[in-house]
Order: C-alpha cells, then structure tokens, then sequence
C-alpha cells in the first residue's frame, strides 16, 4: 500500500528498522499478537481497545462469551442496551456499542468476512474506513491482524518512539509515518505484527510519557535521554 504516497518525508532506514525490531525482540520476547482466537474477535477486540487497556477489552469480550454472542449474526440481533452492557467493561460503551454495530453491518453488507477477505487491501481498507467510527489506527488493527494484510499500525507508541529517536517531529500525518514504514520495508506482514505488538509491550514497559530509561535495550539510539537525564 505503499504506493498511496505523493510526497513522501517520513522514510526510515530499513537497517534501522530492523536492528530496532531485533533489539526490542531480545529485550521483550515474541509477542505474538492478536491475542485473539478468530477473525470475529480481532475485529471486536479493535473497536473496543480504542482509549483503553486490554484487560477492560478482555473482560467485555469473556461477557459477550458467556452469553454466546460471539458471532456476526448474534451480535447484530443484540439490542443497544443489551450491547452495550456487556461491553461496560472496556468503558465508553454506548460509543462503541454503535460503533462496533455500525462496523458489523458494514460486514454484513460487504458479504460477510469472507467476501472482505477477498477484497483488494485498498478497497478494503477504503470499506472499513467508511463505517462511522472507524478511524485509520483501527482499520489498520483490522487489516494486518485479522486479515493479514501488509500495513503497518500507527498508535501513540509508535508515534512517540519515532519522535524521541529523532526519526519523526511527532506531528506527522498518520498515513505519512504509516507509508514511510511500508516503504522501508514492504509487503512484511508478520515483521509488520510483531514490531508493533513489540513497541506496545516497549511503550508500557519502558517509553511512557515519563519515561523508565535506565536500562533500557535503546537507550543508545534515543535521542530523548538527555531530555530526561538533565
């Protein structure tokens, strides 16, 4: 999808990319990520993380578990209120009961997911992008987890690890950072999964808003050390 890009700033070495990739693999582990078993549940699981922690995620989806509601036709048959009960856990859950209906409709609309699964990433991205309240940070979740698509996420880790090792300003267009990385290193969808869960497991562990930077697998590259250290 690289090739969305006209003017293209943001680029990153590929060698720093990857030796980024290594250094967090070793200090983190494989990651492994969605934590989810099938497609359906990736693609609840991205409408509900937005604007909090997996675990408030996790409790909503083990409520919509133990009322077996856990497929597209039984989600949908759900009424608002009886949604957005079980989704009370992972906060803001009227907001994302009419998201999360107005993305499983959209679904239903395009064939079901495997009439999506077939779909060219571009128009599919372009579908998941036209549901009202799907922005571009969880139609990408969708894209590399749930359909293994080769797009890379862009989340607020990401953004502030960029910035502080002086590979971006920060206040970069999302599809800007999103491309530069897609052109570094194109088409690699498990690469692309695996870095991102590793710099989420880095931005909690280590590259918060105060950040922990003593000891951290890094700390050699960032250019933030001496905001912190001085």
């Amino acid at each position: 999808m690289a090739d969305e890009s006209s003017a293209q700033a943001f680029l990153p070495p590929r060698w720093l990319l990857t030796d980024l990739h290594d250094r967090l693999l070793d200090a983190y582990g494989p990651q492994r990520w969605w934590p989810a078993d099938t497609r359906l549940e990736i693609i609840v699981g991205a409408v509900l993380t937005q604007n909090t922690a997996w675990g408030n995620v996790e409790r909503a989806l083990n409520n919509i578990r133990r009322e077996k509601a856990l497929s597209l036709s039984r989600l949908l048959q759900l009424p608002h209120e009886a949604l957005a009960g079980l989704l009370r856990p992972a906060g803001y859950f009227n907001v994302k009961a009419r998201r999360l209906i107005n993305l499983l409709t959209a679904v239903r609309r395009c064939g079901g997911l495997r009439a999506m699964d077939a779909m060219e990433t571009v128009e599919l991205r372009a579908r998941l992008l036209a549901v009202n309240g799907v922005g571009p940070e969880t139609a990408d979740d969708i894209l590399l987890y749930a359909f293994e698509r080769p797009v890379f996420v862009i989340d607020a880790y990401t953004r502030r690890l960029f910035a502080r090792l002086g590979l971006a300003s920060g206040d970069e267009a999302y599809d800007e950072l999103r491309i530069g990385v897609e052109t570094a290193l194109p088409g690699e969808v498990g690469w692309y999964q695996e870095f991102h869960a590793l710099v989420v497991a880095h931005g909690k562990q280590r590259c918060r808003p105060k950040p922990a930077c003593p000891g951290c697998p890094i700390l050699a590259a960032c250019g933030f050390q001496g905001a912190v250290s001085g």
